[in-house]
């Protein structure tokens, strides 16, 4: 099977997109690739919110341009490929080439340094979770696949929300 070209990686913020949430989430039920997503579920999301250990956590300016800096500093260290970088107030998403390596390794090297150095400019407490667990892995096969998540990361947020 050859490599990918890309994989498109997000992540979400500890607590900020939680299960039964309207805008769709995914579970050990709801994860193949063209299925549907969980379907909006008010009384998961309470239950899922009261068994948070804290606030959610969402990145201010600062932050945000932390983990920028750490994300592509991360990728010229390991001679990665950055294509598109997208820090949100509650996501993170990346569209990366890493040969040699598998997403899930790649979006765990991008958290763990990006918790450090959020810890370490005193921008989150030590107790603090950044992230929530694992993130969505998509294998990108074709330039077409490539070019698409690209532009998806950079002009397919909303523009006038951090």
């Amino acid at each position: 099977m050859p490599r990918p070209l890309a994989y498109f990686l997000t992540w979400t913020c500890y607590g900020t997109w939680l299960h039964g949430d309207a805008r769709g989430s995914v579970d050990l039920d709801h994860n193949a690739p063209g299925t549907p997503y969980l379907p909006p579920y008010q009384q998961r999301m309470r239950t899922t919110a009261q068994a948070l250990h804290h606030a959610p956590v969402n990145l201010d300016q600062q932050a945000r341009e932390l983990v920028t800096r750490t994300i592509l500093e991360h990728c010229t260290i390991r001679g990665w490929t950055a294509h598109a970088l997208n820090v949100r107030t509650n996501h993170v998403h990346i569209v990366v080439t890493c040969p040699s390596y598998r997403p899930e390794v790649a979006m765990n090297q991008f958290k763990s340094w990006c918790t450090r150095h959020l810890r370490e400019a005193g921008l989150v407490s030590m107790a603090t979770q950044v992230w929530t667990h694992h993130g969505s892995t998509r294998y990108l096969n074709s330039e077409a696949s490539l070019a698409a998540a690209m532009d998806y990361v950079v002009y397919g947020q909303d523009r006038h929300v951090p």
